[in-house]
């Protein structure tokens, strides 16, 4: 067990914007919190700490080689690229994540963006705001097309936690639910059905994106698999930007050949001014919220402090190295 403990939490604003606390992690040792860490302040900032806390700072392989007091490297997600891991196997370094924390918030997010497709709230609120709703010959009219989800089909792609949430979600409100995995757990959940990536496209009516990236499925949502897909098809994605080829959705969206797209993520985050997803017909991008509601985070602050309690006991948990 490491007797004295100096902690850094590199970029704490986006997990913290001050309405939680950080005193599970604090109270672990000596702690600095910085709302964010630019690469060329990692040095300085990490230089005699044996803790660190990343969620997006990026530790390189010359980093980590710069660091000789470095122990521990808690990644404030899931997601672990940010850190280079042969890197820090290579130094001794422990490096851990937070599985599981936001399930249940994504999965709510890809409902939020699924209901906001087919009933367009806040449009139709504003606009009786606006007067129109006094202002019109009858007790109802519509901007846009109402439509009801039950009975419809939900093609999910990625079938491991979030995925099978959104599934019983789905199932919940009554949708026929299919999906695609690369291993077989078609007998994980009753009333589903597992399906080929093509077969899932030809049949949704509404597509969620949940798989995790990995070097063999960039950008593979494209132009021939839209091609496959019903022009009417909503698709959601709150995994990761770089599993669309954004232009050729951007493409099918303005083109009428596919019905909207729902953004949590984006291929650069925060995004490039010319990236086509952000002025494409029936988009709605929200800024990568689908992890962030107050109960998730206070979620990963905890799982956060209990990885680190563990690591100083000599038993860590939740590694990737």
């Amino acid at each position: 067990m490491i007797s004295t403990n100096k902690i850094a939490v590199l970029d704490g604003f986006p997990i913290n914007p001050g309405d939680l606390s950080w005193s599970p992690v604090e109270k672990l040792g000596e702690c600095k919190i910085y709302s964010r860490t630019s690469p060329d302040e990692i040095p300085g900032r990490c230089k005699e700490v044996q803790i660190a806390l990343t969620n997006k700072v990026v530790f390189s392989k010359t980093i980590i080689e710069n660091l000789p007091d470095l122990k521990y490297i808690g990644v404030l997600a899931t997601g672990y690229n940010v850190v280079d891991t042969e890197a820090a196997a290579k130094a001794g370094i422990v490096v851990a994540n937070i599985p599981a924390y936001s399930t249940k918030s994504v999965a709510q997010m890809v409902f939020a963006h699924i209901l906001n497709f087919t009933q367009q709230v806040a449009l139709h609120s504003q606009s009786a705001r606006d007067g129109q709703w006094e202002n019109c010959s009858d007790f109802s009219y519509q901007l846009t097309p109402q439509t009801e989800i039950a009975g419809k089909t939900i093609g999910i792609v990625g079938f491991g936690k979030i995925g099978q949430a959104v599934a019983k979600i789905a199932l919940a409100f009554g949708m026929n639910v299919i999906f695609q995995n690369p291993n077989d757990k078609s007998g994980i959940l009753a009333e589903t059905r597992q399906v080929s990536l093509e077969t899932l496209f030809a049949e949704s009516d509404f597509i969620s994106i949940n798989c995790p990236l990995d070097s063999g499925n960039k950008a593979f949502v494209n132009k021939t698999l839209l091609g496959l897909a019903k022009p009417s098809v909503f698709i959601v994605n709150t995994g990761r930007g770089l599993l669309l080829n954004e232009s050729d959705v951007a493409e099918a969206l303005n083109t009428g050949r596919i019905g909207g797209l729902g953004a949590d993520v984006l291929s650069t985050e925060p995004p490039e001014p010319g990236n086509p997803l952000l002025k494409a017909r029936n988009c709605f991008i929200t800024p990568h919220i689908a992890w962030a509601t107050k109960e998730a985070r206070e979620r990963l602050i905890k799982i956060a402090a209990s990885n680190i309690e563990a690591f100083l006991n000599g038993n860590p948990v939740n590694t990737v190295v």
